[in-house]
């Protein structure tokens, strides 16, 4: 019987959860229709709230976190999906309430799985991640918008965590001036790196008083943390700018007006990676792999065994890295 290996997190007490590499059997694995060989996992926000007891993520103990998977079919129910074939699942439960991406099998439902796109590989496909998905999503629904170069100026922020980055870069990449915001150390060298035009402090972007109206500055605008950020940056949106939003770590209430919606006539964009229809799924993959593809993800990428995930999973809830993680499980 085929035995493999798995990071499991374990709730030791209320306040304390412990992770720890374990030994299973394919019988472990919960029910689905597509058993897969994982060859790369990544590192999202999401995977670092997983891994505290009180990150609300996992429910049930133990559990295998990771939202995030890319390998090889190794049995199929459906035959979509054969035997050999290379693919990637992102999002859904996995990692949430199935067990996730930190192992060297999963066992998912096949409608969770995606063929990986010609012009990725396995690896290129985890650089990009939920975070390069989540990306992508954002910089597909600015255009749909009609954002264009032309524009003017767009606002990034978070810009130096996984959904920033990689959104700073495809924009860079796209011809925009990205205006990136970050608290981080040694943001500037790796903000510019991605092909930033301006680098401001986090606090640029939450002043004391945020106005229902305030100068227009920005011509559109890609949110990564919610809360006052977002306020300031749909206020400060110029006539007809879109700003989407993806993520809450700055909070998840928006003090606003209908103001900016009204009298400047600014859409504001929800992106939602998590349950993405799959026909949209595949089209941001299909992106991904052409016109939105990058070059300089293994620049901003730091590739793991599994063994190293412990530390790497607390190095990410406290601040401590720039860019990405992917984590190799072959």
């Amino acid at each position: 019987m085929t035995t493999f290996r798995a990071l499991f997190v374990d709730q030791k007490t209320p306040a304390q959860t412990e992770l720890t590499i374990r030994e299973l059997h394919l019988d472990d694995l919960p029910n689905g229709e597509v058993t897969i060989r994982v060859h790369y996992s990544s590192i999202n926000y999401k995977d670092g709230l997983a891994s505290l007891p009180n990150g609300n993520i996992v429910k049930n103990y133990p559990f295998i976190p990771g939202i995030d998977a890319a390998g090889i079919v190794t049995a199929s129910e459906n035959p979509k999906f054969k035997e050999g074939d290379p693919v990637i699942v992102t999002s859904y439960e996995l990692g949430v309430s199935h067990f996730g991406g930190y192992s060297e099998y999963i066992r998912v439902p096949s409608d969770w799985v995606v063929p990986l796109p010609a012009g990725l590989t396995l690896r290129e496909a985890m650089l990009y991640g939920t975070a390069g998905f989540t990306a992508g999503m954002s910089v597909l629904a600015l255009q749909d918008h009609g954002a264009d170069p032309k524009d003017g100026a767009i606002a990034v922020s978070g810009a130096t965590g996984g959904v920033g980055s990689i959104a700073t870069a495809i924009l860079a990449k796209l011809g925009f001036s990205v205006i990136a915001s970050s608290g981080k150390e040694g943001r500037e060298d790796f903000l510019k790196q991605l092909g930033a035009a301006e680098i401001v402090d986090r606090e640029d972007f939450q002043p004391e008083k945020i106005r229902a109206l305030d100068r227009e500055r920005f011509a559109h605008a890609i949110d990564c943390v919610g809360g006052k950020p977002l306020s300031y940056l749909l206020s400060t949106t110029k006539y007809g700018g879109s700003v989407t939003t993806c993520g809450m770590s700055a909070g998840g209430q928006l003090e606003t007006s209908v103001f900016p919606f009204i009298l400047r006539g600014v859409n504001l964009l929800g992106i939602d990676s998590v349950y993405c229809p799959y026909p949209h799924r595949q089209e941001v993959w299909h992106h991904l792999a052409t016109d939105l593809k990058l070059d300089s993800l293994d620049a901003i990428t730091t590739e793991i065994p599994l063994d190293d995930l412990p530390e790497a999973l607390n190095k990410v809830m406290n601040g401590g890295i720039l860019g990405r993680y992917i984590v190799r499980l072959i």
